[in-house]
């Protein structure tokens, strides 16, 4: 299990119990289960390292928003988080009438076998948002206009 020590300086991370946790998900053989884009789901993500998000509780779980579905076994996410933060990767939604932030940062692919619960589906006006700002994500800028060699 993860945890602090008592002046909360050192967090312990459990990568032993997220291993288990992991091969019990890769060998699960239920069916993927239904989801589409703006669903969001509770997602095992694990135990992470740095600053990567990782889950909570004993499934390692975070609600994940579907960004991009790709098939029945693979679709890009964005990690939820109930941190508000005044951040330009922290992009604030609603959710079942509570704010919370889409981490657009920590976006990743992830495979459906992952997935424990629905916990929601995002407003479209919400979902354009964080669509908009991982977009800004892959706009270059211009580059200098070269010159002829006339």
């Amino acid at each position: 299990m993860s945890w602090y020590n008592k002046n909360m300086t050192d967090y312990i991370k459990d990568f032993d119990g997220w291993i288990v946790k992991k091969k019990e998900s890769h060998y699960k053989k239920d069916e993927p289960p239904l989801f589409r884009e703006r669903d969001i789901w509770w997602i095992s993500v694990g135990v992470n390292v740095g600053f990567e998000e990782d889950g909570k509780n004993e499934n390692f779980v975070r609600p994940v928003l579907v960004l991009k579905k790709f098939n029945r076994e693979m679709f890009l996410g964005v990690p939820l988080s109930t941190k508000l933060k005044d951040n330009k990767y922290y992009v604030p939604i609603s959710v079942s009438g509570k704010t919370v932030s889409a981490m657009t940062s920590q976006i990743r692919v992830f495979s459906s076998q992952r997935m424990w619960n629905k916990l929601a589906e995002l407003d479209k006006g919400d979902y354009a948002q964080v669509v908009k700002e991982i977009a800004k994500f892959f706009i270059l800028p211009f580059l200098p206009k070269q010159e002829g060699r006339g």
